[in-house]
């Protein structure tokens, strides 16, 4: 029944994860042939950030005391209200009436992505056997990456098949069925709290979440530092990439960082990594390294070609590692009982991170363009870099494997990982 429900969960989120992909892209698209600059389009998604923040918090509240499977649901009836609404908009409207109505319903849209982010993910504890939960976790997480990526392209797909308004209809029929589906078979409650948290439980009270999270911040923010505005502003001007062009590439970044996300236990093990905690360290370390010289070549005006395409590629699979050991150390340093707590503020200081890494991105390009994004990147890797030297070590019982006995330097990259 554990497994049943994993799969039912994990189907349920990757549908959300292709719309989701999808909206952001056709959102891009659409304003961008409307005349909108690059700036002023990322302008439109800091609403969606800004939300992932409050939502996290509420939403591991609500989870713990009222089951993973009820979030989950009200996530992607969310998405349904948010993708309907959009088809109301019309290229008659002042832009100051768009840009504000479109703001909104991309607010909304950010609580139903991290409502069903933060149950998908928090559901995992409740499945997962000793030796598999950095598999499962991996396999859940560089899969919604890599449908992202593909969302991008079903997005730009739609929108020149059946146009703005039809591709949202199609999306919002296709969330539709699968809402239906989770309410029929989806009938238990899944990570629901024992006892009823109170409100003021919305705080970590754990020192290990807490310094994960600061990690976490500094992590999340170094990436779209110079992935949301900067880096599509200047493939587009300096290098004079096409609109179709910059989304193409950057879908195939986000498929391929998810793809390493997914085999990351398989990397890290032969790679003869130590354990999670220590490799996580390591890992930061690695992309502080990688981000400087990227900046640096670009700073120095060297082959910035091949500095920003391949160092991006680089960047991508060192990120991807580093995002994944974050997102099995969060589960493995929470309970059981207070799981959806735990990843809740986590995931609430991870969607910090995305809303002022976005402005720092727009603000840093503007003062001196992809350079200065790429060292306040630089800056907010080493700051979770860090962080992460103040993670304690896991818990004994993480690293038991099959057999029963307690093998405390056993990493769970190298721990047998179940059939």
């Amino acid at each position: 029944m554990k497994l049943r429900n994993y799969g039912l969960v994990t189907a349920g989120y990757w549908a959300f994860t292709i719309t989701d992909g999808a909206l952001r892209m056709l959102v891009l698209l659409h304003f961008n042939e409307l005349g909108y600059s690059p700036v002023a389009i990322a302008f439109l998604f800091l609403a969606y950030e800004f939300m992932g923040i409050v939502t996290n918090l509420l939403g591991g509240w609500v989870g713990a005391r009222r089951g993973l499977n009820r979030t989950l649901a009200v996530g992607l009836g969310v998405q349904i209200v948010a993708l309907v609404a959009l088809t109301f908009e019309s290229p008659s409207w002042e832009r100051w009436r768009s840009v504000i109505f479109v703001m909104g319903l991309q607010a909304l849209s950010g609580v139903a992505k991290d409502l069903t982010k933060m149950s998908s993910k928090s559901a995992v504890k409740t499945v997962a056997g000793d030796g598999s939960l950095f598999r499962l976790v991996a396999i859940l997480t560089g899969s919604k990456n890599a449908l992202k990526g593909v969302g991008f392209f079903v997005g730009a797909a739609l929108l020149s098949w059946i146009g703005y308004d039809g591709a949202l209809w199609a999306m919002a029929t296709a969330l539709a069925v699968t809402l239906v589906g989770l309410l029929v078979f989806l009938n238990e409650d899944i990570g629901r709290s024992k006892k009823k948290p109170p409100f003021r439980s919305v705080s970590s009270k754990s020192s290990a979440i807490n310094r994960l999270s600061v990690a976490r911040f500094f992590l999340f923010g170094s990436r779209d530092i110079w992935f949301v505005v900067a880096l599509p502003v200047f493939l587009s001007d300096e290098f004079a990439w096409s609109t179709e062009g910059v989304g193409g590439f950057l879908a195939l970044w986000v498929i391929g960082y998810g793809i390493v996300q997914s085999f990351a236990p398989k990397l890290l093990a032969r790679l003869g990594a130590p354990d999670e905690v220590t490799s996580a360290r390591h890992a930061a370390l690695a992309l502080a390294v990688v981000t400087a010289a990227i900046a640096g070549l670009v700073s120095a005006d060297t082959v910035v070609e091949v500095a920003v395409v391949g160092g991006l590629v680089v960047f991508g699979a060192v990120f991807a590692l580093n995002s994944a050991l974050h997102s099995f150390l969060v589960l493995a340093f929470s309970t059981e009982d207070e799981v959806a707590l735990d990843v809740g503020f986590y995931y609430s200081a991870n969607a910090a991170g995305r809303l002022v890494g976005t402005l720092l991105s727009g603000l840093l390009y503007l003062w001196g363009d992809l350079s200065a994004a790429l060292w306040g990147s630089t800056a907010f890797v080493v700051l979770s870099w860090l962080s992460s030297l103040r993670l304690p070590a896991l818990p004994i019982a993480t690293d038991a494997p099959r057999g029963g006995q307690v093998t405390p330097s056993c990493a769970a990259a190298a721990c047998p990982q179940g059939d």
